[in-house]
C-alpha cells in the first residue's frame, strides 16, 4: 500500500468507523455465537500472496463483526464505560502515524515532555496536592502514563517493597533480602480489584484481605488493629491498597482514616481510582478524596470515564525517586547526555518501549475543555439517578447499595437464583447487556451508564426491558415471590394453549440461553473475587490466619478481624505432596537465585521439614564470613538463613519446634525466628520494636 492508496483507504476507514458508531443501535449488543466460531471461518494458514483490500474489509463485516461485543452500544450497561470520542480516536491515529518509541527523552523529546505537562494538567484538574506534580516548587513527585490500573498497582507495590527492604537492610545488614521479604505484609479490602492479589503473587509478598464495613468501605480502625497484630507477630506492614470507586458497587475506602494509620506504620499507601478518579474533575464530587495527602501514589483511568481510548492509566507518585530506584536498569545503549536534566519514563514502569499516548489525552482535554468533561460526567450521574428512581418506584425491586456516579446496583426481591435467572434471560435476549456482583452475599445486578451520548430514552427503555423480563421470570417461578403480598399473585390456571406455547418458546431458546457467553457474564465468581473468597476453607488457593500448626507448641494469636492472606509460595505448592507417596520430597529451583529449595514431608498432606541447599560448594564453618554475633545465633529457623558464600546447617526437628533464646544480644541478630523486626516509623529514625520482641524466639 503506497501513500495514494493509503489516502483512499484511510478516508474509507474513517467513513466506516463513523457509520458504525452512527448505526450501532441497529446491531445486537452482544454476539450470538459459541466459542470457536471464528476458527471455522478463517483459513488455518496465512495467505502466501497479498489479498485485495475489498476482500479484507468484507471479512471484517462478515466474520469479525458477528463476534464483537459493542461497548459503545446504547444497550450496553456492563462493567464500566470504555472511553471513546472522536478527538481521542484522531490522537491515536496521529500517535500511531508518528510511530515513535518514547522510552527516554532522547528517543523522542516531545513524547516525554508532553506526557509530563499533560499529567500535571490532569493532576490539577482532579485536585491532587502539589507534591504529586512535576513542576511544583520543591516537588519530588510527578506523573506517568501506564497501560492499566493493574500495572499501576503492581509498580507501586514493587516500589514499596524495594524501599522497605532498603530501610530494613540498614537495621539488619547481615540478614538476607529473602528473609526480610518473608516478613513483609500488604493489605487491601475484600472489595479491592483482583489485580491486587495478582500483584502480591508476582511480587512474592503476603497479602491480607480485610473485611469492609456495611457500605463496602475499608475503615481505619480495621486496618490499624490488623497491622498492630501483625507487627506483634514479627511481620512488617509495608503496603496498603485502597480504592475510590470499587468494581462491584463503586464504594469508597475511607482515606481520611486509613492515611494516618499508614503514616504511623510507615506503610506505602496507594489509591486506585480507576473509574471514579475522572469524576474528581467536578469539585462537588471530590468528597472521597479527603485524606489523599497521605497517599504515596494515586492512579485513575481516563479510558473509563474521560472519553479517552484504552490503554491509558495515569499514575502519580509523591516521591518519584522511590519509584525509579526500584526499577532502574541503565545499559550503555540507552544512556544519553541529557539524562540529568530530563525524565526518562523507561524508569517509571515495567516496559521499555512506550507509545505516544499523551497525544490523545491532549486532544481530548483541548477539544472538550474542563467544562465539557464536567458536563459529560454530570450527565452520566444524572442518568444513573433517573434509573435509581425507576427502581425505587417499583416495589418488586430494591436498590442494593448507595448509588455513586454512573453505577446502580439493584436486584429483584427474592432469592439469588431468581436474580441470576433474570440477568441470564436479559443477556440472552440481546436487548440489554449487564453483569452481576455480590454484596453481602446477595446476587445483585449492576447497571452502568456507559455510552458517551446516553439519553433519558435509553434509560427508560432499559428499565422497561428489565420489568418485562422480571414479570416473565416471576411467572415461571411463582413460588419465589409468594411471600410478597404487594405483588400480583400468578394466575392459578392458564389455558392449555397458552401453556403449550410458553413451553415451546422456552425449549426453543434453551440452547441459546445456555451458551458459554451467557453463562460467563452471569456468573458472579468470574466478575467479583469476593464470591471465591467466601468458599469453604478447604479451597487450596486460600489460607486463613486461623489455621494452627499441630507440630508446634508455640502459641500464635490470630487476628480477631476476619481477613485472608494470600501466600504465593503456599499457593503454588498446595497439595503437591499428595502425589508423592514413595518419596515425599519436592525440589524447587529458582531461576534468578543460585538456590534449590527442597521440601520434604513424612505424610503426603503436610510439610514438616524445609532444607535449603546451595548448588555451590559448601564452605567449612571456620571460613564463614559472617560476623561473630551472627555466627553465635542458632535460632530455631536458621535453616532459611543463607548467603552467597555461607550455609547454615538445618537444626534438628526438635530444635525447629522448641522455642529458644538468642545467644547473641546484638541488634543485628538473625530475625528469621525472632519478633523484633518491624517497619521503621515515618516520623522516627530509630528501630521500632514490638512489645513481644526482647530477643525471644
Amino acid at each position: 500500500m503506497n501513500s495514494e492508496e493509503f489516502r483512499q483507504r484511510g478516508k474509507e476507514m474513517v467513513d466506516y468507523i463513523a457509520d458504525y458508531l452512527d448505526t450501532i443501535e441497529e446491531r445486537r449488543v452482544t454476539p450470538a455465537i459459541e466459542p470457536g466460531y471464528l476458527r471455522r471461518l478463517v483459513p488455518d494458514e496465512a495467505p502466501q500472496k497479498p489479498e485485495q483490500w475489498e476482500d479484507i474489509m468484507k471479512d471484517v463485516e462478515d466474520k469479525i463483526m458477528p463476534g464483537v461485543t459493542h461497548w459503545q452500544h446504547p444497550r450496553f450497561h456492563a462493567y464500566f464505560p470504555a472511553g471513546d470520542s472522536y478527538p481521542s480516536l484522531l490522537g491515536e491515529m496521529l500517535g500511531n502515524g508518528l510511530g515513535c518509541i518514547g522510552f527516554s527523552w532522547a528517543a523522542s523529546p516531545a513524547c516525554t515532555e508532553l506526557e509530563t505537562i499533560v499529567l500535571d494538567w490532569l493532576g490539577k484538574m482532579v485536585g491532587l496536592p502539589e507534591q504529586f506534580l512535576s513542576f511544583s516548587e520543591n516537588s519530588k513527585g510527578g506523573g506517568v502514563i501506564q497501560g492499566s490500573a493493574s500495572e499501576c498497582v503492581f509498580v507501586s507495590m514493587l516500589a514499596a517493597r524495594a524501599h522497605t527492604i532498603r530501610q530494613l537492610k540498614k537495621q539488619h545488614p547481615f540478614v538476607e533480602e529473602g528473609v526480610l521479604l518473608s516478613k513483609m505484609m500488604a493489605y487491601c479490602s475484600k472489595e479491592a480489584h483482583s489485580c491486587v492479589e495478582k500483584a502480591a503473587m508476582m511480587a512474592f509478598v503476603k497479602l491480607r484481605i480485610l473485611e469492609p464495613d456495611e457500605n463496602q468501605s475499608l475503615r481505619g480502625a480495621t486496618l490499624q488493629q490488623v497491622m498492630q497484630e501483625d507487627r506483634a507477630m514479627g511481620l512488617v506492614p509495608f503496603y496498603v491498597e485502597t480504592t475510590l470507586g470499587t468494581t462491584s458497587c463503586c464504594s469508597f475506602d475511607n482515606l481520611a482514616e486509613i492515611g494516618p494509620v499508614c503514616e504511623e506504620f510507615g506503610a506505602w499507601l496507594h489509591v486506585d481510582g480507576a473509574y471514579a478518579g475522572s469524576s474528581f474533575i467536578c469539585p462537588e464530587l471530590r468528597g472521597p478524596m479527603r485524606g489523599i495527602e497521605y497517599a504515596s501514589s494515586f492512579n485513575f483511568n481516563p479510558n473509563k470515564f474521560m472519553l479517552t481510548h484504552f490503554d491509558c492509566s495515569l499514575m502519580w507518585v509523591r516521591d518519584r525517586f522511590k519509584l525509579t530506584q526500584a526499577l532502574v536498569v541503565d545499559p550503555l545503549y540507552l544512556q544519553h547526555s541529557y539524562s540529568e536534566k530530563s525524565i526518562d519514563y523507561r524508569h517509571w514502569g515495567i516496559p521499555l518501549s512506550r507509545r505516544f499516548r499523551a497525544l490523545k489525552i491532549w486532544f481530548v482535554v483541548r477539544s472538550f475543555g474542563i467544562e465539557g468533561l464536567q458536563k459529560y460526567i454530570r450527565d452520566h450521574c444524572r442518568l444513573a439517578r433517573r434509573f435509581e428512581a425507576h427502581v425505587r418506584k417499583e416495589p418488586r425491586f430494591e436498590v442494593a447499595s448507595p448509588v455513586h456516579l454512573g453505577l446502580v446496583c439493584f436486584r429483584l426481591r427474592g432469592t439469588n437464583d431468581i436474580n441470576q435467572k433474570l440477568l441470564s434471560s436479559i443477556n440472552a435476549s440481546g436487548k440489554l447487556h449487564m453483569v452481576p456482583a455480590s454484596l453481602n452475599d446477595k446476587y445483585v445486578i449492576r447497571f452502568c451508564v456507559c455510552r458517551q451520548t446516553a439519553t433519558e430514552e435509553d434509560i427508560d427503555y432499559a428499565w422497561e426491558v428489565i420489568r418485562q423480563f422480571a414479570t416473565d421470570v416471576q411467572e415461571t417461578k411463582p413460588e419465589i415471590i409468594e411471600n410478597y403480598s404487594q405483588l400480583k399473585k400468578p394466575v392459578e390456571a392458564e389455558e392449555e394453549v397458552v401453556k403449550a406455547e410458553r413451553v415451546r418458546k422456552q425449549d426453543a431458546s434453551l440452547q441459546y440461553k445456555r451458551s458459554f457467553f451467557v453463562r460467563m457474564v452471569s456468573d458472579p465468581k468470574i466478575y467479583n473475587p469476593k464470591i471465591v473468597r467466601s468458599l469453604p476453607s478447604n479451597n487450596p488457593r486460600r489460607h486463613t490466619t486461623s489455621e494452627s500448626s499441630e507440630d508446634s507448641n508455640v502459641s500464635i494469636n490470630s487476628p480477631t478481624i476476619s481477613s485472608w492472606i494470600s501466600w504465593p509460595l503456599a499457593f503454588l505448592l498446595q497439595g503437591v505432596f499428595d502425589d508423592l507417596v514413595d518419596d515425599p520430597a519436592l525440589p524447587v529451583r529458582f531461576r534468578n537465585w543460585n538456590t534449590t529449595l527442597r521440601l520434604k514431608g513424612t505424610s503426603p498432606s503436610r510439610i514438616v521439614e524445609k532444607i535449603v541447599e546451595r548448588r555451590s560448594p559448601q564452605p567449612s564453618p571456620s571460613t564463614s564470613p559472617l560476623p561473630p554475633e551472627a555466627q553465635s545465633h542458632q535460632g530455631p529457623c536458621c535453616l532459611a538463613h543463607t548467603s552467597t558464600s555461607s550455609h547454615y546447617r538445618s537444626p534438628s526437628r526438635s530444635q525447629q519446634i522448641q522455642p529458644q533464646r538468642c545467644l547473641g544480644q546484638n541488634t543485628s541478630h538473625c530475625i528469621c525466628c525472632c519478633e523484633s523486626i518491624t517497619a521503621p516509623s515515618s516520623n522516627s529514625s530509630s528501630r521500632s520494636t514490638s512489645p513481644k520482641a526482647n530477643g525471644k524466639c
